[in-house]
């Protein structure tokens, strides 16, 4: 079992999200960073899709009353282990009764804390992603109890690390595909949109994020379409909101453009006021 002390600011429990339920309307969900998540259950030894708890912009604080093993990917929150600092990206030996806690966000904007065997609370429709109206709670709370296999023997401890890609965070390239209705922009609308800068706005969540800077918009909407995580909508105003995890399964502004899924990680660790250029 392990009690949240605090919850910090939106922290939730996800895996790598819940498919074959998006003809009934229900997001897909799961982590924002695949990359990050998935790094932190391999170098515990869990398969990929094990939960993990997502921590964005402010960490949570933890407290653990079994013996097991942890490791936290992802951005930068300098984590502790009873207020002594320890390391992303390695495996991290815990006692009961010991209390993981951050501090200052360095970089990025989401981390990942994996836990052996991973996190095991609620599971829904095959996937143990928090969602509101699928799942009781759509965050944490302080004082709720998360359960974990106590029965697992904790890892033998090892002092090997990954160093990750630095490009995963600092750069501002997104690489994209063109969306269903990309012909129909002019090739002056299509110079532009891969010319200039766009800033992530305060706008963004685990649905979308909206940009800003705008591409002169002609088009007209569309009948209802599938969406997904990564699509690239345009809105009569000339805004862009990019879909994320959390998006709705269908949508009616013209989807110009669609990110390769590596790139979907890299927005995650992005956030207000953060430039980014799409790349063809």
């Amino acid at each position: 079992m392990v009690k949240v002390l605090k919850p910090g600011l939106y922290t939730s429990i996800q895996d790598l999200g819940r498919y074959g339920y998006q003809n009934y309307g229900v997001p897909y969900s799961g982590v924002m960073d695949v990359y990050s998540a998935s790094m932190a259950n391999v170098l515990l030894g869990n398969e990929v899709h094990a939960a993990v708890i997502e921590m964005t912009m402010t960490g949570a604080t933890l407290e653990f009353n079994c013996d097991t093993s942890i490791c936290i990917s992802g951005a930068d929150m300098a984590p502790k282990l009873n207020k002594t600092p320890i390391k992303l990206n390695k495996q991290t030996s815990i006692k009961k009764g010991d209390i993981i806690s951050f501090g200052k966000l360095l970089y990025g904007f989401r981390a990942y804390l994996a836990v052996f065997g991973g996190f095991k609370n609620e599971k829904a429709m095959g996937s143990y992603s928090m969602y509101q109206g699928v799942t009781e709670q759509s965050v944490l709370f302080k004082n709720d109890d998360l359960l974990i296999n106590a029965s697992l023997k904790p890892l033998e401890k090892k002092h090997a690390a990954i160093k990750i890609r630095n490009t995963h965070f600092n750069t501002k390239k997104i690489e994209v595909f063109k969306g269903p209705e990309f012909h129909k922009l002019s090739k002056a609308q299509q110079s532009s949109l891969f010319s200039q800068d766009f800033t992530i706005s305060k706008e963004n969540s685990r649905m979308a994020y909206q940009l800003t800077g705008s591409l002169k918009n002609s088009l007209k909407p569309i009948i209802t379409s599938p969406v997904l995580p990564g699509t690239v909508q345009l809105t009569p105003s000339g805004k862009l909101i990019i879909l994320m995890r959390d998006c709705q399964t269908t949508g009616g502004y013209p989807r110009i453009l669609q990110l390769k899924e590596s790139a979907i990680n890299i927005l995650a660790q992005k956030f207000t006021g953060d430039m980014i250029r799409f790349s063809l």
